[in-house]
């Protein structure tokens, strides 16, 4: 995986795809990072007579282009785009990919924004929707009618952490003559590769790992066919919600060290896990490094390393799921993910409220982890100090 990103033909690591691809120095100072292009319109040398296709920064913006091309060399893909939010980024590509009439098969896994973004938005736009497994290749294959235009897929799955064998369900959807989109959001590039495995269209919340240290969002797109390319591109204009100049610097400089981190991340965690899974209080460990997660020789397989999200369940229930949350100290207790710091939650109350009494609801004794890069002694201390004591 590390070895198949290419410059002038020569084959590059990743890591050096991650600092160098969009990052040309700036012709005029030689500024070795790209400017931040904070700029709304630009200077035409005559009507039509556009200096580097720039004329409008909602059309183009030279740091959002920088960001644009790294994203798309990070996952091997023709075109990247970039969008305020993840959200805005899916936005776009359901309004891109779907009409009215049409189908969707969604994970009974998933963020629940996704969820809401079908289940209250794109449903009453006349699109229709139904779950599977997707850790299932046969119930993928099952949730598959005649009017299926996408097969959406999380994998690492958010909060349950479930694996999808992307090659064999991009085998299913391409035989529907459906669309695989693959949310890699909790992968991240650096782990996995989803256009590699088959997936039609990659998408990113930029605001987690890529940026990597909570202070900004937005939205990413990968793909590798260049006429769907064509139509988001047109639909990113036209609909309008891109990510900006300053913004998508601050995620071009997190992307840099992305796979130093994401080591980080994934040895941390993997502690983590280790350590939860032995503790008495701990009824399930939620985690595809370990070898008794269903989806491990799956991951093991696509991955590079399991990522830096674990999810467990607690005896006591739902509330003391919660005490478990709120007794946490140098995890800090709040939504989103992916930054260096480590952040606990409790995902039938936060993140995953909009999925209750829905087919994807989450277990109330359920607390998920983002682990961070800290020292992973002190996380497993105060873990085990929020486990340990009692009300």
């Amino acid at each position: 995986m590390s070895d198949t990103h290419s410059h002038n033909g020569a084959p590059r690591g990743f890591e050096t795809t991650a600092i160098h691809a969009g990052n040309t120095a700036d012709p005029v100072t030689g500024a070795v990072v790209p400017p931040i292009y904070q700029v709304s319109t630009y200077k035409q040398d005559g009507v039509g007579g556009l200096r580097g296709g720039y004329e409008y920064s909602r059309s183009a913006n030279p740091t959002r282009t920088a960001l644009e091309e790294n994203l798309a060399a990070l996952e091997g893909g023709r075109r990247g785009l970039a969008f305020a939010s993840g959200l805005a980024a899916e936005d776009c590509l359901l309004r891109t990919l779907l009409s009215p009439g049409d189908h969707v098969v969604i994970p009974n896994d998933a963020y629940g924004g996704t969820f809401r973004l079908f289940d209250k938005v794109v449903s009453r736009w006349g699109v229709q929707w139904s779950v599977a497994d997707t850790s299932d290749v046969d119930s993928v294959r099952a949730a598959i009618t005649p009017r299926t235009k996408a097969v959406w897929v999380e994998t690492p799955s958010n909060p349950l952490l479930g694996i999808t064998d992307i090659a064999a369900v991009a085998q299913v959807a391409r035989e529907a003559g459906a669309r695989l989109v693959v949310d890699n959001t909790f992968a991240s590039p650096y782990l996995q590769q989803p256009l590699a495995l088959g997936a039609d269209v990659v998408v990113h919340s930029m605001t987690k790992y890529m940026g990597g240290h909570s202070d900004v969002v937005g939205g990413a797109l990968v793909v590798s066919d260049q006429a769907l390319a064509d139509d988001l591109a047109y639909h990113q204009n036209a609909m309008g919600a891109v990510c900006g100049p300053f913004d998508a610097w601050l995620v071009l400089r997190g992307i840099k060290t992305l796979p130093v981190r994401m080591d980080r991340h994934s040895e941390n965690a993997t502690r983590v896990a280790d350590m939860l899974s032995r503790h008495p209080r701990v009824t399930k460990v939620l985690y595809p490094g370990l070898p008794e997660h269903p989806g491990h020789e799956i991951a093991a397989k696509q991955m590079k390393a399991f990522g830096g999200m674990v999810s467990f369940r607690v005896e006591g229930g739902e509330e003391a799921a919660v005490a478990v949350c709120d007794r946490a100290k140098l995890f800090t207790l709040g939504e989103s993910l992916g930054g260096v710091e480590s952040l606990i939650e409790h995902p039938g109350r936060m993140t995953h409220a909009s999925v209750a009494g829905s087919d994807l609801e989450v277990p109330a004794d359920l607390v998920r982890l983002s682990v961070g890069i800290e020292s992973a002694d002190d996380l497993l201390a105060d873990l085990q100090q929020a486990l340990d004591t009692r009300p």
